[in-house]
């Protein structure tokens, strides 16, 4: 069986997570005219300022995972991610937490849901929404 270590992200993990956004990420972005070095690295000082800054907007966990023989899946890996999640939420004064999964994975909309979590696409209709670039700019004014 894997073994699991959760921790506190540290700033000089932003690479790593980065990295990890990139290839959960791939193909599901457009180009942005900006260019790809600009955008990690925009992306790398957002990461940073959002999630260490003095006012932080994020936190952020590491799973650590030293694989055993064999497959990953069915380990109980995720399971214990969101655990550690929902103690850490708790612990810093939330009463929930959201999650946004993809729509083509289905095996963690089935694990959240065997966990207790609710489906609120499915429970109450709710699509999440965002304004970026130049919806954004054009919102403001600027």
């Amino acid at each position: 069986m894997a073994s699991v270590r959760i921790r506190e992200a540290k700033e000089g993990d932003c690479g790593d997570i980065l990295r990890l956004i990139r290839v959960k990420t791939a193909g599901r972005f457009r180009t942005h005219a900006l260019g790809a070095s600009r955008i990690r690295k925009t992306l790398g000082s957002a990461l940073r300022a959002d999630g260490f800054g003095d006012n932080p907007f994020y936190h952020c966990l590491v799973a650590e995972i030293l694989p055993a023989p064999g497959k990953l899946l069915g380990q109980g890996i995720g399971s214990k991610i969101i655990k550690k999640v929902a103690e850490v939420a708790l612990d810093k004064g939330c009463s929930q937490f959201r999650l946004a999964v993809l729509d083509w994975n289905q095996r963690a909309m089935d694990l959240y849901k065997a966990l207790g979590a609710q489906d609120l696409t499915e429970a109450e209709g709710w699509h999440f929404f965002c304004f970026q670039g130049e919806a954004t700019r054009k919102l403001a004014g600027k």
